[in-house]
């Protein structure tokens, strides 16, 4: 038997006072009010007293350190896994709003179904439902969390919900230490939950790509 239940987690408040879109760019921490928000999010899987078998996380370290509230909770060390990251993006490193007032970069915005300034949906969707099967089949019973990005969760529940992978990013839902749940029926993803356990009232959430 596989897994019972899988959760996809965003990662809590970064540090970023620049306000930028920091991607995949390192050095980007979790705030103090981050890693508060990634404790409420452990906290609230260990609330659904379900017991979980295998902890996964991104190779960012903002992931890695949202995962430490579940080790400590959980005893499991967080294998990493590079296809659950942030996809690429033209504007890392960038403010956004300034970034789109000039006009040498209007070409990115060209092809947004694709999207044309970063990794190609189809890609990103590929990669996650890989990454969970894996993790899926890799325990005999239990749940399974996944920690990763906003972008790579948000496509992944469109995919699911067969809804096309365009779409506003101003509009997604997957705030700051959300949990996504899923569980896999004769081989078919199902959303089974979605939860907003961290208070994020006053957080900067201005990096996801």
């Amino acid at each position: 038997m596989p897994a019972d239940r899988l959760h996809l987690v965003r990662h809590g408040e970064v540090h970023n006072p620049e306000r930028v879109l920091y991607g995949r760019l390192p050095g980007y921490r979790l705030s103090d009010d981050g890693r508060r928000m990634a404790r409420q999010a452990a906290e609230y899987v260990q609330s659904l007293e379900r017991p979980v078998s295998t902890l996964v996380c991104s190779p960012l370290q903002r992931t890695r350190e949202s995962a430490e509230p579940f080790t400590e909770l959980f005893g499991l060390e967080p294998r990493v896994d590079d296809r659950v990251i942030e996809p690429t993006n033209v504007f890392e490193g960038r403010r956004m709003k300034r970034a789109l007032m000039n006009p040498l970069n209007w070409r990115h915005l060209r092809r947004p179904s694709r999207p044309s300034w970063g990794e190609p949906y189809a890609s990103v969707i590929a990669r996650m439902d890989a990454a969970m099967t894996d993790a899926w089949e890799s325990v005999p019973s239990g749940d399974v969390v996944i920690v990763s990005h906003q972008l790579p969760i948000w496509i992944t529940h469109l995919a699911v919900a067969g809804l096309p992978a365009k779409h506003d990013p101003r509009h997604r839902r997957c705030a700051l230490s959300s949990v996504t749940s899923f569980e896999k029926v004769d081989g078919v993803w199902r959303e089974q939950n979605y939860a907003e356990p961290a208070t994020t009232a006053g957080s900067i959430d201005v990096g996801a790509v």
